[in-house]
């Protein structure tokens, strides 16, 4: 059964119109995950919402527990995570207000924890490709029923935060050809492939980095602005999302198996306790090997 969560970023804390609510307390060996995750039904389709900062906006980018975050959803049997958040343009025609359907990661964080296997059982799951075409294809026809301006694909450079850019660091990371910037998508989206989720990043844009002439220092209060404005049109592409994500689910999407060679310990190392830590994310796996 396939089951869809969004992860809401800045400005997206709840999506009001999902009247059928059941705000759900879930507890991960990780910890526990940023707010309360709202299960709801919507035209018949069990969907979960997860406030990426807490409702309210309480929780840096650094210090999101997004560990915790995944496991709660693999938890719930979440199978696909469409990510939406607040990013800043490094491209002139990416303008304030434009959604970007992201493809790919430049993760310039340091400071968090990025993996599920960093105590005595290891895997290297690959992110050559880390969001899943299927779920993009969903996300683009939400988009376009929608009527909102969007690009397909782009390249998202992650920094660690919560300060904006340098001048120097902007015109670097638009040197390297990279579309966005913004501070949360990883390790969101290495935590998601880890636990076989097929995932999926739409990017609000919501104002110029400070590379541009009329952005040199990136403003609190319009990018609040802008931040409402984005979440209106995004809780109108999450209905159109909800209808449609499930006919463009692939069956071979690499996501669902990636788990299948990338555990290299050997069965002899691994204790009951960290399996059974680990059964959340890849019990698949691991209830087979012991």
């Amino acid at each position: 059964m396939n089951k869809l969560a969004i992860i809401g970023g800045s400005g997206l804390y709840d999506v009001e119109e999902f009247y059928d609510r059941d705000l759900l307390k879930i507890e991960t060996p990780w910890g526990e995950p940023s707010d309360q995750i709202l299960k709801t039904n919507y035209k018949d389709k069990e969907v979960y919402f997860l406030p990426r900062h807490g409702k309210g906006h309480y929780i840096s980018p650094s210090k999101i527990n997004f560990q915790a975050n995944i496991a709660a959803l693999k938890k719930l049997g979440v199978t696909d995570i469409v990510s939406i958040s607040a990013v800043g343009s490094l491209k002139e025609e990416l303008s304030p207000g434009t959604f970007v359907i992201v493809d790919q990661y430049i993760d310039k964080t340091y400071s968090r924890k990025k993996t599920f296997f960093d105590d005595e059982i290891v895997a290297h799951v690959s992110m050559a490709n880390p969001t899943s075409n299927g779920l993009m294809n969903a996300c683009e026809e939400a988009i376009k029923k929608s009527n909102i301006e969007y690009q397909r694909n782009g390249t998202y450079v992650v920094i660690e935060g919560p300060q904006f850019s340098t001048y120097a660091e902007s015109n670097l990371y638009r040197s390297w050809k990279a579309d966005v910037i913004g501070m949360t998508n990883m390790p969101e989206a290495k935590l998601s492939r880890e636990a076989e989720i097929r995932y999926a990043s739409v990017s609000m844009v919501t104002d110029f980095d400070c590379w541009h002439h009329e952005h040199d220092n990136v403003d609190v209060a319009q990018i609040i602005k802008v931040l409402s404005e984005n979440a209106e049109k995004a809780k109108i592409m999450i209905k159109n999302l909800i209808e449609n994500y499930e006919q463009h689910i692939d069956p071979n999407d690499p996501t669902n198996v990636c788990l299948d060679n990338a555990i290299i310990t050997s069965p002899e190392k691994r204790t009951k306790e960290t399996i059974n830590k680990l059964r959340i994310i890849a019990g698949r796996i691991l209830d087979n090997e012991n």
